[in-house]
């Protein structure tokens, strides 16, 4: 969906000289590992993606960046400098979390890590985000929901990435505060347009999703919708309300296949949709851009509690691997054989502490990590 580049790799990570056989597909991968538990569900990620592509005859070459609160640490600043470049050197991006207490702050003059995000969104142009729900069999007991709830959901939520309330002009004063949410209509098109043609690979169906009963800028959004939708005739389009979004996804989440949606409702939704599946370490998530370099991370964030502990669930990282592999190098039967794994892997029992019943066996983020390898 969003292109790639077959080319052979020709530096290794580092810079290092790196040969690639001729039978084998390149690409050059930028990693980006982050705070708390970050580092080592990227590590678990490589572990898998290297194997696959042994499997399936591509390589990859790692590349290293600093972003989050370590580089606040290091460089005073949420990402290393000329980090957008390199990113725009390679093929995609694989992040792990950034953030934690240790940088939470109210002072809008003090960096933050989340910064590092936005501002990494903004300069890959990461306009849309998109967030799998898939119900996994194995965990139908996890949910808060009743298990026939749940048994069969498999949504995807496009979120508008890169407008919206979050890059939108903002003030505050001594007792004032304010935020502004603004959309242009080419944002609202780009966004819509690409939902339909992943509608037009699923269900054929999309939900778009505002608050144009109350705010301008979701009347502009609904009516560019509609446009587009006449471009895609195929695709049925179904308009609801935010409240009464957040409503239907645990009344009734079988009824949603592609959920498109503003920046902010966008955050909101996704994370409610994530625990349809009972746990928020199991699900991916890719932002597409529009310069051809993707992004890819875990929804979770940094758990710095559990950090530097093995107890970390890798699945979802895994999981966005696999997106990468699929979106960004069409390597499909790769990526559809490492979501089989992880699929596998819980069938047979594995499990990290985020996804065990009480009294369960759990394993760590390395034996989650060999139980998925076993699988695959």
């Amino acid at each position: 969906m969003n292109g790639h580049r077959r080319q052979a790799i020709e530096r290794g990570a580092g810079g290092a000289p790196l040969s690639t056989p001729a039978d084998l597909r390149g690409y050059r991968v930028m990693t980006l590992p982050g705070d708390g538990v970050g580092p080592e569900i990227v590590d678990a990620a490589k572990r898998v993606l290297d194997a696959a592509g042994e499997k399936f005859g591509y390589l990859l070459a790692y590349e290293v960046g600093v972003m989050g609160g370590c580089a606040i640490d290091q460089f005073g600043a949420p990402m290393e400098p000329g980090l957008i470049e390199r990113c725009k050197a390679t093929d995609a991006v694989l992040l792990g979390a950034v953030g934690g207490p240790k940088w939470d702050t109210t002072d809008p003059h003090r960096p933050r890590p989340e910064q590092g995000l936005l501002d990494m969104r903004k300069g890959l142009e990461l306009f849309a985000n998109l967030r799998p729900v898939k119900s996994f069999k194995a965990l139908a007991g996890n949910s808060t929901l009743r298990p026939e709830v749940i048994d069969g959901v498999d949504m995807v939520v496009v979120r508008e990435l890169t407008g919206g309330v979050y890059f939108g002009k903002r003030e505050r004063t001594a007792d004032t505060a304010y935020d502004t949410m603004i959309y242009t209509e080419a944002e609202v098109d780009r966004l819509m347009e690409y939902a339909f043609k992943v509608a037009g690979g699923r269900r054929n169906l999309v939900h778009s999703v505002d608050k144009a009963n109350v705010l301008e800028s979701s009347r502009l959004w609904r009516a560019v919708a509609i446009r587009v939708a006449e471009r895609h005739p195929d695709v049925e389009m179904r308009h609801m309300l935010v409240d009464n979004c957040a409503m239907q996804f645990i009344r009734e989440p079988k009824q949603f296949d592609v959920v498109a949606t503003e920046n902010l409702f966008g955050d909101v939704l996704s994370d409610e949709a994530a625990m349809l599946t009972g746990s928020i370490g199991m699900l991916p998530s890719a932002s597409v851009g529009a310069g051809g370099v993707s992004l890819y991370e875990p929804i979770h964030g940094s758990a710095p509690d559990i950090a530097g502990k093995g107890l970390a669930n890798p699945c979802a990282t895994i999981l966005s691997a696999a997106m990468m592999l699929d979106l960004s190098f069409d390597e499909t039967d790769a990526a559809r054989a490492v979501e089989r794994a992880v699929e596998t892997a819980l069938e047979q029992g594995a499990r990290t502490a985020d996804i065990a019943a009480p009294g369960e066996k759990t394993l760590s983020t390395t034996e989650m990590t060999d139980a998925i390898l076993a699988a695959l």
